[in-house]
């Protein structure tokens, strides 16, 4: 049944407080974003179980309800044609969100909006010296030759530099001139500074230089990021007063030349010697933590609520700090026990539920979190019925004691779960850690989650609804020849054939094409014409109309992967159609379960001989 999108945005509407409740709305990929101004009006679990909406969640001021892929988008345009409200981005979204939220929250969000850009390069380096040394570890002659060299280089290049890469991310997210952050950064650890891993071996004095009235030891930042941050923060503020006081003509010389003076010195002298000193005393703290029993049992029990409340970014500065100081990331461990054991109990829940719309939800959620990433787990499954969080904290404190005294470690962050195996120092106990962490969580859940916590009003929600009535052929046009018109072969949106999520037809390689958005799974004959062929998999057909148009239907991308799951065929080569007639069916449920998109494409395949080709989009 095709979802009624102006229904579903109604429904929101009534059940958030109206149009004078909302602050924001935008869309991401596969979730509804809005900013509520009172967050009493907000009827959640009628929201919870509106057709359509597959879960909710708050996270960072947002009111996010999750409604998927090629739905989303149609449903919001629904929402703003209810409420009269104008598009709004993410980023707009995101900053009506941030000015409701405590201070306490304004203060660390920073850290996570730098870290979490630069992620993907510590990612890499990490999986990628986890597999160097492994290398080395299973061919010792490996390890002496050119090869390894290389890419040892390679593989902790983002480490040596993270001052570097730290300052860049910090001067975007505080509103300067990147290429002045990387000055800064990269100044932290000059060549002309002592290596600061190298301080305890280094023979004599630590040299000074005497600038003013501050001794300012000629020792470098390597491993440190907290001094970065603020120092680019501080250089932030200063290139912005500059530009607003230096006359224009004078702005390009004197602005960056006094920032990079000013910011040097006062983070040389004042900064690096304070903070660099505050962060060494806080990384003492968390490593004094994590490895003593009791303290990893906390962390890894109130983890998940961290990622809840959107802090659990600021673990990145701890894990960074143990890297750089002796090579082993004990943090790692203790998020890996708390995001498996969420994956556990998910995992119970998508088995248990009887509920197919919360077992559809549950069980891709469950296998993200296994790979790390825990959001769609928590907001949407363990969150909303609250007893699975509770068994994954549970699960987690007792996977994070068992790191404790087995001492695990990693060597890189940003990596939990099953790709940690990549950086773990002991896969065999980290194996068994996942399996403690996950299997308590799994055990737990089923044993004191029943159901019927969802509550009645869930249960009457998910009860099937009547098969709805096939639309019919529609009536639009989607391409025009002079020889004639070919009509749409789907209900549903045409789009440009620049919007179509394959290079090959969105160049209309194939010939003059339009996308359709379908809102149902039936293709209709778009002409009198003969079927030429049909797929062995039953997701295209080829037509020749009576006047000679040729035509490719093809429903959806890369759907050739799915082997003729989900598609059938009315029709067989050499038949004779009539407009309107029935050739093929597909089911969008599967064929967007496995991950195509459901695009309907069509193609003018001998577009090349007519002289005038009208596209509907």
């Amino acid at each position: 049944m095709a979802l009624d999108y102006r229904k579903c945005a109604q429904e929101i509407v009534d059940h958030i407080g109206g149009r004078e409740n909302v602050a924001q709305a935008a869309h991401c990929a596969t979730r509804l974003r809005l900013v509520i101004k009172d967050n009493s009006k907000v009827d959640k679990e009628y929201l919870d179980n509106i057709e359509g909406v597959k879960g909710m969640f708050e996270s960072n001021g947002q009111l996010q309800l999750i409604i998927g892929t090629g739905t989303v988008n149609k449903v919001y345009d629904e929402f703003l044609d209810i409420t009269g409200m104008t598009a709004a981005t993410k980023d707009d979204v995101k900053a009506a969100a941030a000015e409701k939220q405590p201070m306490w929250k304004k203060l660390l969000k920073p850290i996570g909006d730098v870290f979490v850009p630069i992620l993907p390069a510590i990612v890499a380096s990490g999986l990628m010296m986890g597999l160097v040394e492994a290398l080395g570890k299973a061919m010792p002659g490996f390890a002496g030759t050119d090869w390894y060299a290389f890419l040892d280089m390679v593989a902790n290049a983002a480490f040596v530099f993270l001052p570097g890469i730290v300052a860049i991310s910090a001067a975007r997210v505080f509103g300067g001139n990147i290429f002045l952050g990387a000055v800064i950064g990269l100044l932290m650890i000059h060549p002309n500074l002592i290596n600061a891993w190298s301080v305890g071996s280094y023979e004599g004095a630590i040299p000074t230089w005497n600038i003013f009235i501050f001794p300012v030891k000629q020792v470098g930042y390597q491993g440190h990021v907290i001094p970065v941050m603020l120092a680019v923060f501080l250089m932030c503020q200063i290139e912005k007063w500059l530009h607003k006081h230096v006359p224009e003509m004078l702005d390009l010389f004197i602005t960056p030349l006094t920032t990079v003076l000013v910011t040097s010195y006062i983070t040389f002298t004042i900064i690096g010697p304070v903070f660099s000193t505050l962060e060494t005393w806080v990384l003492a703290g968390a490593k004094l933590l994590v490895r003593n029993p009791i303290g990893a049992c906390v962390m890894g029990a109130i983890y998940p609520w961290t990622v809840v409340m959107g802090l659990h970014h600021m673990y990145n500065v701890i894990e960074a700090g143990m890297l750089a100081e002796s090579g082993l990331n004990t943090w790692m461990p203790i998020a890996s026990a708390a995001n498996f054991a969420q994956f556990g109990a998910c995992l119970a829940v998508g088995l248990k539920a009887a509920n197919m719309k919360t077992k559809s939800v549950a069980i891709p959620s469950s296998m993200s979190a296994a790979l790390g990433i825990t959001e769609p787990a928590i907001f949407g499954v363990n969150m909303r019925f609250f007893k699975p969080f509770i068994a994954g904290m549970v699960g987690g404190a007792v996977g994070s004691i068992f790191g404790a005294i087995t001492g695990l470690g990693a060597t890189a962050y940003g990596v939990t779960g099953i790709p940690g195996y990549l950086t773990i120092n002991n896969p065999l106990v980290y194996t068994i850690l996942l399996a403690i962490s996950g299997g308590i969580a799994f055990v737990l859940t089923n044993i004191i989650w029943k159901e019927e916590d969802a509550g009645t009003k869930a249960a009457a929600a998910s009860a099937p609804a009547p098969a709805a009535k096939e639309a019919g052929a529609p009536d639009a046009w989607a391409l025009e020849t002079e020889a004639g018109v070919v009509k749409a072969p789907v209900n549903g949106k045409i789009i440009p054939a620049k919007d179509i999520p394959d290079p090959v037809f969105a160049q209309e390689t194939m010939g003059p094409s339009v996308g359709i958005e379908p809102s149902e799974g039936i293709v209709y004959a778009p002409f009198d014409g003969t079927v030429m062929m049909v797929f062995p998999t039953n997701h295209a057909v080829g037509l020749k109309a009576d006047n000679g148009m040729e035509l490719l239907i093809h429903v959806g991308v890369d759907t050739v992967a799915m082997n003729g799951d989900g598609f059938a065929a009315f029709v067989k080569q050499d038949d004779k159609v009539k407009a309107g007639q029935k050739l093929l069916s597909f089911d969008r449920a599967k064929i967007k379960a496995a991950d195509h998109p459901d695009t309907v494409i069509v193609a003018l395949t001998n577009g090349a001989e007519y002289k005038d080709v009208k596209r509907a989009a």
